[in-house]
């Protein structure tokens, strides 16, 4: 959710119109900013940590000159928000801004060191520059040299990069991480949303998924991932409202799930230390010693209680530590009993103003406990109240029904799980190395997934048509297929339930007939033999089974289930994050076909502030 401006302007100062770009993206959050400018074929730039006022401060002091700039809003992932880990990042010729994480970046500094590149940073964009100006140094020219760049990185990013002395070129790409293109009168503009080029011009092109533009004042060129070009429709935008912000999505719950690569990796990138491949709790790091938890109570409402519930087996499994988790709607009325010593309660709350969960957070306090939270507005009364913030950087969710506030906790949670676990001496270092990486692969593994956007969209047809639905999970799953339910009842309106499958044959196996789709979350680990036999019992009463499963639990599934969706092969550890993406698009598809109110369904409210 870090903000990208460029500017290809034929008039005015790119530094002072890149500032008032980087202003309305404020909203996304950020702890440093910079802005680069070119001119007469030499690149400048100022940088400053902390506000935009700061920079502002900066540019009054040391002005910048130049009609072709870049801007950056950086929210600190890999390095900590300092002023020399800022954007935009310089390598030799190249001036580079970023969004999202580069996987592979060590892989590609060591081997940018070994050919003598010197790096001033600690931070994945840098290796992004260096390696596009090696490029041009063995030859290519910039439009080559990018491209030719993008097909090493892994990851999800957003790119906008200048080139000195070439006055009339911008290049921007996409994967994973929204970027548009403004389309001017003899001048061209590059944007992580509409709104940042909104105050220049209302023409825009949305980039899609794998997309690399090349810009000049007078024309544009896009070309996909496969390095083909090809023509993306114009868009005429408002200067502002609710037009500009959902982009060229029919809604915002759509434009949410589409930007989970970009929230994931920003969430992400506030726990972990991509150069030590470790996990660092942000805030106090006394503020609760987790060698010494003996019981943990998870506490949360709603689609935040499903992602306690998932960290319920984490926390179970990596870290050895006793879990119960609860509604917070219940728990602040069955007095619980709590221990008198040793007890972490840890709250999940999106808007961190739960009016249950608040009423739980200060009975614990009352009882003694060290208490923590999972909040996306760090200002609110929970987040103040506890004794450890957990932040999501999801940045704002205008969809009621949450989706990447849900991955973002997620994230939050398995970050929290690698680091009691390693506290509690139960992860070593090479446990925690592998499950650093894989969370670290959370938002490519999530925009790879994208790919099933459109056979999701063809299923919701006939599931439209249904009257019930039946999720089923078994272990970390089976909270997947509760979200999964809960998420279908919210946009849609169809009655659905969610069960854990070893429970198929005590009660729930009734309700089985060809009449009711069963939808079965069920990677291949090392539960998939029994989610296999509970599918088959499924089919033997003619039920309408939808697997969602990767390809090894395709193939063993075989013809059994009557519809499937493959997914990434991933580590099992980060499995539920990524599988909430198609009961996600599921979901949201099924409701577009039944033409419910998506962003707003009835009857709820996007914060319960109130019992």
């Amino acid at each position: 959710m870090c903000g990208i401006i460029g500017i290809l302007g034929k008039e005015g100062s790119a530094a002072e119109r890149a500032m008032e770009a980087l202003k309305r993206l404020e909203y996304r959050g950020y702890d440093s900013a910079g802005i680069a400018t070119l001119n007469d074929g030499k690149l400048d730039r100022r940088r400053a940590a902390g506000k935009l006022s700061n920079l502002q401060s900066l540019l009054r002091e040391e002005p910048i000159s130049g009609k072709i700039g870049i801007g950056h809003t950086r929210w600190a992932t890999h390095g900590a928000a300092t002023t020399g880990n800022a954007h935009p990042h310089f390598a030799g010729p190249v001036a580079l801004v970023h969004n999202g994480i580069i996987e592979n970046f060590r892989r590609l500094r060591d081997e940018l060191q070994d050919k003598g590149h010197t790096f001033e940073t600690e931070t994945d964009t840098e290796t992004v520059a260096h390696l596009i100006s090696a490029n041009i140094s063995s030859g290519l020219a910039p439009e080559a040299a990018v491209k030719a760049a993008l097909t090493r990185l892994e990851g999800a990013f957003a790119l906008g990069i200048l080139v000195e002395g070439h006055e009339d070129l911008l290049i921007g790409a996409r994967k994973g991480s929204p970027l548009v293109i403004g389309v001017g009168e003899e001048e061209m503009f590059l944007g992580s949303d509409a709104l940042a080029v909104a105050p220049f011009t209302n023409r825009v092109v949305y980039l899609e998924e794998g997309d690399c533009c090349v810009l000049s004042r007078t024309s544009y060129a896009v070309y996909d991932a496969e390095g083909h070009e090809v023509s993306r429709p114009e868009t005429i935008v408002q200067s502002a409202g609710a037009t500009v912000e959902k982009g060229n999505y029919r809604h915002f719950m759509q434009k949410e799930i589409f930007e989970q690569p970009e929230s994931t990796a920003r969430t992400i990138g506030a726990y972990v230390n991509a150069f030590e491949q470790t996990v660092e709790l942000p805030g106090d790091e006394n503020a609760i010693d987790w060698s010494e938890i003996t019981h943990l109570h998870m506490v949360a409402c709603g689609t935040a209680y499903y992602a306690t519930c998932v960290a319920e087996y984490w926390f179970e499994q990596f870290a050895h530590l006793p879990v119960k988790t609860d509604i917070a709607s219940e728990f602040r009325y069955r007095q619980p009993a709590l221990p008198k010593s040793g007890g972490l309660a840890l709250f999940v709350s999106q808007s961190g103003e739960t009016a249950d969960t608040l009423a739980a957070l200060r009975y614990c306090k009352e009882a003694g406990l060290k208490t923590a939270a999972v909040v996306n507005v760090p200002t609110s009364t929970i987040a103040r109240e506890v004794d450890l913030v957990l932040p999501t950087l999801a940045g704002p969710e205008i969809g009621v029904a949450s989706t990447k506030a849900f991955t973002a906790q997620l994230c939050a949670l398995a970050a929290a799980v690698i680091a009691a676990g390693k506290a509690r001496g139960v992860i070593e270092r090479d446990q925690e190395v592998k499950m650093v990486n894989a969370l670290s692969g959370v938002p490519r593994l999530i925009s790879d997934g994208f790919s099933l956007d459109e056979p999701i969209a063809a299923l919701a047809y006939d599931l439209s048509k249904a009257r019930d639905v039946i999720y089923l999970g078994r272990g970390v799953h089976y909270p997947i297929a509760l979200e999964g339910a809960l998420k279908l009842k919210e946009i849609s309106y169809i009655h659905a339930e969610g069960y854990a499958s070893g429970e198929l044959k005590h009660g729930p196996i009734a309700l089985i007939d060809e009449a009711t789709p069963v939808v079965f979350v069920a990677p291949c680990d090392a539960l998939f033999d029994k989610s296999l036999s509970n599918l088959q019992e499924v089919a033997a009463r003619r039920g309408n089974v939808l697997l969602i499963s990767d390809a090894k639990g395709l193939e063993e599934a075989g013809d059994t289930p009557a519809h499937i969706i493959e997914m990434p092969e991933c580590d099992p550890f980060i499995a539920p994050i990524l599988y909430a993406l198609p009961v996600q698009l599921l979901a949201y598809h099924i409701a577009v076909e039944k033409g419910t109110d998506v962003d707003q369904p009835r009857n709820l409210a996007k914060s319960v502030t109130v019992e």
